[in-house]
């Protein structure tokens, strides 16, 4: 059992996916005079029945002092005390602290457990490494789930009626931006029964400027998630993302126009096979741009508002890139072949 000191919380009273949720109570604590012999005979008696790394050493009040590891305990004589040789200033967690934030703290360190302390600097338990990245495991994992509306708690073995309950209203809200993508087709219509080769290539554009989306977006979500993207690195990283999606959707542009050009030409339509090559190109070139560009405000916004980044961002990001993508093509048709 954890024990308690006055005002401390038990660990089911933090809050959720925080530190406190995760800590055990504290192991191998020792006050700062003890010698390398006496910690190494209450040592003996502990590792018969818990499995521990690191000693902590604290003073008359609890406050975490030092860390002390196994080998340097091996290394001393036995009449050395465990302050004369112990990791002043160790690096400690606090129970509130969120996992991600955690997460990222932690993630270049490595270390097998880390000290809690309360704000008080009073050591209240310790969380092992690998709690705190078989947590991580299951964010990264639910990420890919969250973009498209499934909720970070649903399992395989999650009960039908509540996996119909998280997923459902997205896909009533996927079908409703749906919708928003098909008016405007629809407001091309004619054109689209003039130039019917037009149609072939719809799908064309939408599918490559939503690749170029998902690209930029992987790469925000993974940043803020690491904790990479700060706000003052955040102008920077959109301008790279923009430059990448012009540079791409004129490099697939091109490409694209050629196919658009050979194939209006075997449709019996060499007179406009220049100007759908270039529609096409055009319109892949501002599509790609503006889908890097989306995939990188998505996320970012959905973090300012207060919410988790990566909810249903795919299907904000699909929203925005069919509409940009049939826009420009259709209203690029429409204009110069009107």
């Amino acid at each position: 059992m954890l024990t308690l000191s006055p005002g401390e919380s038990a660990p089911t009273t933090y809050p959720a996916n925080s530190i406190g949720r995760l800590m055990e109570p504290p192991i191998a604590v020792f006050p700062a005079r003890m010698t390398v012999a006496e910690a190494t005979e209450e040592i003996r008696e502990l590792a018969a029945t818990r499995l521990f790394t690191y000693g902590y050493i604290t003073d008359a009040n609890g406050v975490l002092l030092g860390v002390v590891t196994m080998r340097d305990l091996l290394l001393r004589q036995k009449t050395d005390r465990l302050e004369d040789f112990m990791l002043r200033q160790p690096f400690s967690l606090q129970p509130g602290m969120d996992l991600m934030e955690a997460m990222r703290l932690t993630v270049n360190k490595h270390y097998p457990s880390y000290p809690v302390c309360n704000g008080s600097g009073v050591l209240i338990g310790i969380v092992r490494g690998s709690r705190i990245f078989e947590q991580q495991a299951i964010e990264i994992s639910a990420q890919a789930g969250t973009m498209v509306g499934v909720e970070k708690e649903e399992r395989a073995s999650t009960p039908f009626l509540t996996s119909l309950k998280f997923r459902h209203p997205w896909l009533q809200f996927n079908l409703l931006t749906a919708f928003v993508a098909a008016a405007v087709v629809g407001l091309f219509e004619d054109t689209i029964a003039r130039i019917t080769v037009l149609a072939v290539f719809l799908p064309v554009l939408a599918g490559q400027s939503g690749n170029t989306g998902c690209q930029a977006m992987a790469v925000a979500l993974r940043g803020l998630t690491l904790g990479e993207l700060k706000h003052d690195q955040r102008h920077r990283f959109l301008v790279k993302e923009a430059a990448l999606g012009l540079a791409n959707g004129m490099l697939v542009g091109f490409t694209a126009g050629l196919g658009m050009f050979f194939y209006s030409t075997m449709q019996s339509a060499p007179e406009s096979a220049l100007k759908l090559s270039a529609i096409v190109f055009l319109a892949m070139t501002c599509s790609c741009f503006l889908s890097s560009v989306s995939g990188v405000m998505v996320p970012l916004t959905l973090k300012k508002l207060g919410f988790d980044p990566a909810t249903a961002s795919s299907i904000f990001l699909t929203t925005a890139t069919d509409v940009a993508s049939m826009g420009f093509f259709l209203g690029l048709a429409t204009l110069w072949l009107g």
